[in-house]
């Protein structure tokens, strides 16, 4: 039976799968108790919905560019109406992509350009 563990090594921390090489890594900078809270939380789901390598070894990353639409301002804007500053919002909101979306470097960057947007539409007063 597998089950989630933690991972702290010097190249290496974060949660991982007991069963697999499945793992869900800390993102840098990550201290502040909300977002550690919510980091856990996505990684016990991001855990639940994965699929052990050994059962299942011919499963890929899918690396289309044409992915779904992104909603950096809806989920930072959600943090925001928490009590984040906006830089901070997007910040988080980029490192849960990172995470989830890293064998995808063109929704990565969509996703960068869409959290500059929010800022700068945040500067002018539109949000």
């Amino acid at each position: 039976m597998r089950s989630l563990i933690w991972i702290d090594a010097a190249t290496r921390q974060g949660w991982a799968c007991s069963s697999c090489s499945w793992s869900f890594p800390l993102p840098t900078l990550l201290s502040d108790p909300e977002a550690r809270a919510a980091y856990d939380r996505l990684a016990a789901a991001k855990f639940r919905d994965h699929k052990c390598e050994s059962s299942n070894p011919e499963k890929k990353v899918s690396t289309t560019p044409d992915a779904p639409a992104i909603g950096v301002a809806e989920r930072a804007r959600a943090l925001v109406r928490r009590g984040y500053k906006p830089k901070d919002a997007v910040q988080l909101v980029l490192q849960e992509l990172e995470l989830e979306y890293s064998a995808q470097p063109r929704y990565l960057e969509r996703a960068r350009q869409e959290g500059q947007e929010f800022l700068e539409k945040v500067r002018r007063g539109l949000i």
